[in-house]
């Protein structure tokens, strides 16, 4: 009874922009009755990566993004290799090839494109393929094994992945071009002349300003024939000259066509309950050829469908992000500079990186990079939200040198709209990764592959999908065990301080760009622990990348599930005063601080503080920053001690504040917790403290490597000393040590299993020499920190680009 309610939906086409659109529908809980037909005899696959499947890392199989079960497991019926002919409106039925009709509610038409093949004399001889599916695919890899000569007539985006596939296949490839410049509709004059030198020196050669007038030969293509009388020897040829909208069924069914099929803001057709969505589609007098514009089509399509209020689709910002053999290349927006823009450009041939930015009326409208496309994901975001220009902002892309980084971002995970698109590739959007992670418990990449889609094609958006995870998860981030720190590199964590040291290198970019990382712009596990490293080894000169922090050490506070945030002030020692506590109360009822929690180390939590209005509660409050954050000195949590109680023989509240206000700020692999008794009775619990110190007559013990979190450990007793000052020396030795030798990330309770009990005694205890060391260095370190909250309240750019929220759009 419940089918017979469900109206019968039929989608045209099998592609990516018709079944992300029936995924949405699915999630969204559209009672439909859905039948997919396909042309293909494949189930959905993802077509971006064919030009992978071209050069062998990957197979079909692999690429496929909805296997069949799939359809099984969604009710879905699916007619494969079967092509629509017809839409009947009269009859509302859809007819197919070969003679099916099924009866239809409402119909997407999702037919895609088909490769432009040049009008030439020979285009249909043997040996002439477009570059569009699977048996084209098929088709060049079989030609690969028999002949020795290709040429690839276009060189855009998917000419040059087929010239780089065919080399890589073994064979000499020529790429025309009727321009002079390589992906003239993606990049400038610079950008591109950059890119055919990199790819000449991988093999390929180039043919540029050449008109093909006709391909030679009999019955098999033998060359081409250009305009000017010249010739060019092929035994192969790949036709990737462009695409056009494959509008054959609306033509057949009386639809309206221009160069696509023409839809509104719903991607309604003329068509009464006909739509039409991705490369088929003509929105506004543009077919969109990219993949991001598909699936924002699908979700608006998706959301009408299923009567869920929705934002009518008004356009894309198209971006282009290339990546052949490790060429870098990015576009959005224009490109092209006229006398109405200001650009911004730096080129640096030596590092071969190339960055411009074009501005109108101080807006940013489009930008193009080369060889370092770390910033592209933002510089998209800033062109769609048309964003002012800014010196953070020109900080951020532009650097402090030559196409260098170290800047300050100002978009981060916090600020991503929830139906943001992370994964081009298979149209996951932000909020579908948080929704896994929130209700299904996830906790890695490889589960939010497996659950979402998110990273299963190119892998680009894995440094996004990772800041994500940490942005919902905190601490209880994981990543997958590798060789190295991180997939970025097989480097360990040793051998990277090492090559720092002995390289001399300063700064991430550096790092990564000396010591080889596979993905230039690193990713949100090895980020955080360079710049650790880098600021551990370089105390004096080191300049702090906040960009390479996770997201709540950026924001100086715990953001929480609902997008506030949670205000920690310091209490040395857990002591403070009723004058402070009136003026945490005051502010709190001030701005309608939602819960004030007394937590386990021994001070208060405002819990539910506006973004907007952290500055504003940090400068009334004036107090330091406690760090709950950070990795860094959290609390020295203590007892009253022989200030007033009976059983006390030592002054742990006065110390333990002394330790807090000596060693606060103070950068750690991971978060570093204290506490101090004034006897052995242990009321502020340092036997699960990283160091724990125990107060009784003849002095102080000292204990380290104790936690009291997921992986409980119960500390080891390390030494006894007689003096306050002695303790302090301790402290800051072994504090300095853990600094230096620990992994990032890594709790002091591993840290002492994994270098041995007695080896930290060897080093701290035995060797006095090696221990003033580490003290003078620590001293060192010291003397460079500064209070967060203070910095923030007294830079204006700081407080304007982090914490004042943008003024809403008309549109909005």
């Amino acid at each position: 009874m419940a089918d017979k309610l469900k109206q019968k939906l039929v989608v045209i086409g099998n592609g990516m922009a018709g079944i992300s659109t029936v995924e949405q529908i699915i999630k969204l809980g559209g009672a439909y009755d859905i039948t997919v037909f396909g042309s293909e005899p494949h189930p959905n696959y993802n077509r971006i990566m064919l030009s992978y499947v071209l050069d062998g890392s990957k197979t079909v199989d692999d690429i496929v993004l909805n296997d069949w079960n799939w359809y099984k497991e969604n009710n879905i019926t699916l007619h494969v290799g079967t092509t629509v002919t017809k839409i009947d409106e009269e009859n509302k039925v859809v007819v197919a090839n070969n003679g099916l009709t099924v009866p239809y509610d409402r119909v997407i038409i999702a037919t895609g494109s088909n490769p432009f093949i040049l009008p030439v004399p020979g285009s249909d001889k043997e040996g002439v393929v477009g570059f569009r599916d699977i048996a084209d695919c098929n088709q060049m890899l079989e030609a690969a094994k028999r002949y020795k000569k290709a040429a690839v007539i276009g060189g855009g985006l998917l000419g040059l992945e087929a010239a780089k596939g065919l080399v890589n296949l073994g064979m000499d490839v020529t790429v025309v071009h009727l321009m002079n410049d390589l992906m003239e509709r993606q990049l400038d004059h610079n950008a591109s002349s950059m890119l055919q030198a990199e790819l000449e020196s991988q093999g390929i050669k180039f043919a540029m300003g050449k008109q093909t007038e006709e391909l030679l030969g009999d019955e098999r293509v033998t060359g081409l024939r250009f305009k000017d009388g010249t010739e060019l020897e092929a035994e192969f040829v790949v036709m990737a000259v462009g695409i056009k909208p494959n509008v054959e069924v609306a033509k057949a069914s009386g639809i309206t066509v221009n160069r696509g099929i023409v839809v509104d803001d719903y991607l309604r057709t003329s068509m009464h309950d006909v739509y039409a969505v991705g490369e088929c589609d003509e929105h506004r007098g543009v077919c969109y050829g990219l993949v991001a514009p598909l699936f924002e089509q699908g979700m608006v399509l998706a959301k009408h469908l299923c009567g869920v209020e929705t934002k009518p689709y008004e356009g894309s910002i198209v971006s282009t992000k290339l990546k052949i053999s490790g060429v870098d290349v990015f576009s959005a927006g224009e490109f092209i500079e006229g006398p109405e823009h200001t650009v911004i450009a730096a080129k640096d041939e030596w590092k071969k990186t190339y960055k411009k930015i074009l501005l109108k009326d101080n807006v940013i409208v489009g930008a193009v990079l080369f060889g370092d496309v770390t910033e592209s994901a933002s510089l998209q975001k800033l062109i769609k939200q048309e964003a002012v220009m800014t010196d953070e902002i020109y900080s951020m892309v532009m650097g402090t040198g030559c196409c260098g980084g170290g800047a300050k971002k100002v978009n981060s995970v916090e600020n991503m709209a929830d139906d943001e698109i992370v994964c081009g590739c298979n149209g996951v959007t932000k909020k579908t990764i948080v929704d896994a992670v929130t209700n299904q418990g996830l906790t890695t990449v490889d589960e939010i592959k497996a659950c979402t889609g998110a990273t299963r094609s190119c892998g680009g958006c894995k440094p996004m999908v990772e800041e994500i995870l940490q942005y919902v998860l905190g601490d209880g981030f994981k990543t997958a065990t590798k060789q190295g720190i991180c997939g970025c590199t097989t480097l360990n964590r040793d051998e990277i301080v090492a090559e720092i040291r002995a390289k001399g290198l300063t700064t991430t970019k550096e790092v990564m760009n000396v010591l080889e990382w596979s993905e230039p712009e690193g990713c949100s596990k090895c980020r955080p622990a360079i710049n650790y490293y880098l600021g551990m080894i370089y105390p004096e000169i080191y300049e702090d990348e906040k960009e390479s922090r996770f997201v709540n050490e950026r924001m100086n506070a715990n953001i929480q599930k609902d997008g506030t945030y949670t205000v920690v002030p310091r209490m040395y020692g857990g002591v403070t005063t009723p004058e402070d506590l009136k003026r945490i109360a005051d502010i709190s009822l001030k701005y309608d601080v939602k819960v004030v929690k007394v937590t386990g180390g021994q001070r208060l939590d405002l819990i539910g503080v506006k973004k907007e209005d952290l500055p504003k509660v940090w400068e009334e409050l004036d107090m330091p920053s406690g760090y709950a954050y950070a990795k860094s000195l959290r609390t020295v949590k203590t007892c009253v001690g022989a200030a007033f109680c009976r059983f006390g023989t030592q002054d742990s509240m006065n110390v333990g504040a002394l330790l807090e206000k000596k060693f606060e700020r103070l950068d750690f692999p991971a978060k570093f917790k204290m506490a101090v008794n004034g006897c052995p009775r242990n009321c502020a619990e340092s036997c699960t403290k990283d160091i724990g110190i125990v107060g009784n007559d003849g002095g102080w013990e000292v204990f380290i490597g104790g936690n009291g979190g997921i992986k409980p450990r119960i500390a080891d007793s390390f030494c006894k000393v007689r003096t306050d000052e002695e303790l302090f020396e301790i402290c800051a030795a072994v504090m300095q040590y853990y600094r230096e030798t620990a992994n990032y990330l890594e709790r002091t309770s591993e840290w002492v299993e994994r270098l041995g009990l007695d080896n930290i005694k060897q080093v701290i205890l035995e060797d006095q020499k090696e221990r003033k060391a580490l003290v003078d260095r620590i001293e060192v370190a010291l003397q460079q920190v500064e209070d967060p909250w203070q910095k923030v309240v007294n830079d204006p750019k700081i407080r304007r680009n982090l914490f004042q929220e943008a003024e809403p759009s008309v549109a909005e």
